[in-house]
């Protein structure tokens, strides 16, 4: 079409290693294993006889680097991983469990298209009554963990115990409710304490102050304090031979109010599904639409503030990784990506004189904001 997109890196570690390298660390996998499933281990971790994973959702390098007065134990670790894409906690907690590319795993985006009903499903938080058994096409980690001699289990808030993403997602491991941040590190330790044991442990408290009053907050940066605490104490509290990866799923950009864009309507007439988060916009359109047509206006609107892209392009990119078939028709026929601080917004439900609701805190996109997390490794994996 003329206009090109950037590429996404297909040669770097991401958020698909970090369970493959545990296990490798725990003896468990070797080179045979991930060959033989098509996995990557491109995380050096040490040996150790268990580990704990901190998925801190809502994380980003930058964020943590301009707190770090704020987080000495969590800033004192200067790895970064890159996440992948898109941003946004379906797609990356999916392929952190399974080691697979959202275009694997068939989970592109917070909400997607389902050719089959031809409707836009929440994929955060419609796993319960609109998501359709059988759409997560890969199997989980924690599934295969049991074979190769490690007792997987995910440590996590009550609330999300017997909720269908658990079920999915996270399907195979064994679930401790803990609802505070305290709680959970005490369950990871009561958990590895013997054994050889494979633990997930997840803290979604930053990004939901994040969302709510923006990264820089002085609450999140409090939260921040919080888990900076309860982490030094898991390190010291741990077994020498348990060791222990902190990362993050995505990270974070405060978007101004004057910098949500309300899409065009007429850019939408011919639109039938809009999915995906305001950074990263998923437009399926009605059969016959002139896709190139569109992508050019889109373009000729938004191209300063976005990436646009038609789906073939998306793909061409490496955007979501590796596609397989059954993935393609669920990626939107569009893909609007925001550049800098940009959101947008599909306003045409609004009645008037109403005003929309919007997030401070916002991801979904490529800046490195959003795509660079956290990589600290200790106990066991320090280096």
């Amino acid at each position: 079409m003329g206009t090109s997109v950037p590429t996404a890196p297909d040669a770097t570690a991401n958020l698909a290693d970090v369970f493959p390298s545990c296990l490798v660390a725990l003896g468990a996998a070797d080179d045979a294993w991930l060959r033989a499933t098509g996995r990557e281990a491109r995380i050096t971790l040490r040996p150790a006889r268990s580990a704990i994973v901190v998925l801190v959702d809502g994380l980003g390098a930058g964020a943590l680097a301009a707190r770090a007065g704020h987080a000495r134990w969590l800033a004192a670790g200067k790895k970064r991983l890159r996440s992948g894409f898109p941003t946004t906690t379906a797609a990356a907690l999916s392929t952190l469990t399974t080691g697979r590319s959202p275009g694997t795993h068939g989970v592109v985006g917070y909400s997607g298209w389902n050719p089959d009903t031809e409707r836009v499903m929440n994929l955060l938080s419609g796993w319960d009554d609109e998501v359709p058994a059988g759409w997560f096409l890969a199997s989980t980690l924690f599934s295969e963990a049991p074979a190769l001699g490690v007792d997987p289990v995910v440590v996590g808030p009550a609330r999300y115990r017997s909720s269908g993403m658990t079920a999915n997602v996270l399907g195979g491991a064994r679930y401790a409710p803990a609802d505070s941040i305290a709680q959970r590190v005490d369950a990871a330790l009561a958990e590895t304490a013997a054994g050889r044991s494979l633990v997930y442990l997840y803290v979604p408290e930053l990004d939901s102050i994040g969302h709510k009053h923006g990264w820089e907050s002085d609450r999140w940066t409090a939260a921040l304090e919080l888990l900076d605490g309860e982490l030094a104490r898991l390190e010291q509290r741990a077994a020498a031979d348990v060791g222990i990866v902190v990362t993050a799923d995505h990270g974070v950009l405060d978007v101004p109010e004057h910098q949500n864009v309300a899409i065009d309507p007429l850019l939408l007439t011919d639109v039938v599904g809009v999915a995906g988060d305001p950074r990263c916009r998923q437009f399926t359109v009605a059969p016959g639409t002139d896709v190139r047509s569109l992508v050019g206006q889109f373009r000729a609107r938004y191209g300063k503030k976005a990436y646009v892209a038609s789906r073939d392009e998306a793909i061409a990119a490496g955007w979501f990784g590796a596609v397989s078939d059954e993935v393609v028709p669920r990626i939107g026929d569009v893909v609007l990506v925001a550049r800098g601080s940009w959101a947008f917004n599909d306003d045409r439900a609004l009645r008037a004189g109403e005003s929309p609701k919007r997030m401070i805190g916002q991801h979904g996109a490529m800046t490195d904001e959003e795509t660079m997390v956290p990589l600290r490794l200790a106990g066991a994996f320090a280096q």
